[in-house]
C-alpha cells in the first residue's frame, strides 16, 4: 500500500476537474484522473502533470455504468491501494437546452445517470473501501468532495434535468456526511457559480452581459482554479469539525440580494 496520499477526480480530463487534479498534485498527491475519453487523447492533460510531485494516472471508465464503477474502483485500488480522497466532479449537461414543456425522458435519463446516479453509487463503492481501510488504520484520515452548482437551488426551465440531478448531489452530500460520520469521514459539497469552461462555452455572451449589470457582488468569471483552491482546502484537512458543510464558490451569487 502507498505512503502517499491519494485522490480520485473522475471527470477530470479537462475543466474544472483537471484544475482539481493539477492542485492536488501540486500538493504532493498521488491522482487518478477518470474520464471518458481514450487514453491516447487524454495524453495531453497527463502531459501537464509532469514535474509536479504528484503522480498521475489514468483511468477511461463511464461512472453512469456499473461495471465501469467497479472497474474504475479496482485500478485505482490496484495502483495505490489507499484511496484519501475521491471528488465527484463528473456530470454533463443535457445535449440541447429544452423547455421544460419539451424536455425529453432520454435527456433526462442521461444526465441523471451522470450526475447523481454515478457519484452516489462509485461514492457507496469508495466508501466501502474507505470503512476498510480506516478499521486498520487510526491515523487515515479519508475525505469525499461532490462538485454541485448553483443549480442546485437556481431554477433553469430550458435544462431542468441538470437542476433536478445537482439538487439530488446535494442531497446525497448530505446522506453520505450523515451515514460516515462514526467513521471519521468528511463529506463536503463545492457549489461552483458561474465558471469559466467548455460546459459554459454555449452562453457565454448572455453571462458576460449579466456579469457586467451585476449578477454577482465579485464581477467576474469563475475559473477552474477557483473550485480547485477549494478542494485543495479540503483536501489538506483544514475543516476537521465540519461534514455535510457547502462551500459555495460562486463570485456571492447565493447572497439573494435585492
Amino acid at each position: 500500500m502507498s505512503s502517499r496520499r491519494t485522490a480520485l477526480v473522475t471527470g477530470s480530463a479537462r475543466g474544472i476537474g483537471k484544475a482539481i487534479a493539477l492542485e492536488l498534485a501540486r500538493r504532493r498527491f498521488d491522482v487518478a484522473l477518470n474520464d471518458i475519453i481514450p487514453p491516447d487523447a487524454a495524453a495531453a492533460s497527463l502531459a501537464e502533470f509532469a514535474g509536479l510531485p504528484g503522480d498521475a494516472y489514468y483511468v477511461r471508465a463511464d461512472i453512469s455504468q456499473r461495471a465501469d464503477r467497479a472497474a474504475l474502483v479496482e485500478q485505482v485500488r490496484a495502483r495505490f491501494g489507499r484511496l484519501d480522497l475521491l471528488v465527484n466532479n463528473a456530470g454533463i449537461a443535457p445535449r440541447k437546452r429544452l423547455d421544460l414543456l419539451e424536455a425529453t425522458e432520454e435527456s433526462f435519463d442521461e444526465v441523471l445517470a451522470v450526475n447523481l446516479k454515478g457519484p452516489y453509487f462509485l461514492t457507496q463503492l469508495i466508501a466501502r473501501w474507505m470503512v476498510e481501510i480506516k478499521q486498520t488504520q487510526s491515523d487515515y484520515h479519508p475525505r469525499i468532495i461532490n462538485i454541485a452548482s448553483i443549480s442546485s437551488y437556481t431554477s433553469s426551465p430550458a435544462r431542468g434535468e441538470y437542476c433536478v440531478s445537482k439538487a439530488g448531489v446535494s442531497m446525497m452530500t448530505k446522506l453520505y456526511a450523515d451515514r460516515l460520520a462514526e467513521f471519521g469521514i468528511g463529506v463536503y459539497e463545492i457549489r461552483p457559480g458561474i465558471i469559466r469552461t467548455d460546459m459554459t462555452a454555449a452562453v457565454r455572451e448572455k453571462y458576460d452581459k449579466l456579469i457586467a449589470e451585476g449578477l454577482l457582488p465579485i464581477r467576474r468569471w469563475g475559473e477552474p482554479e477557483d473550485i480547485a483552491r477549494a478542494a485543495a482546502a479540503i483536501a489538506e484537512g483544514s475543516l476537521p469539525y465540519s461534514t455535510g458543510e457547502v462551500i459555495n464558490v460562486d463570485g456571492g451569487f447565493h447572497l439573494r440580494r435585492l
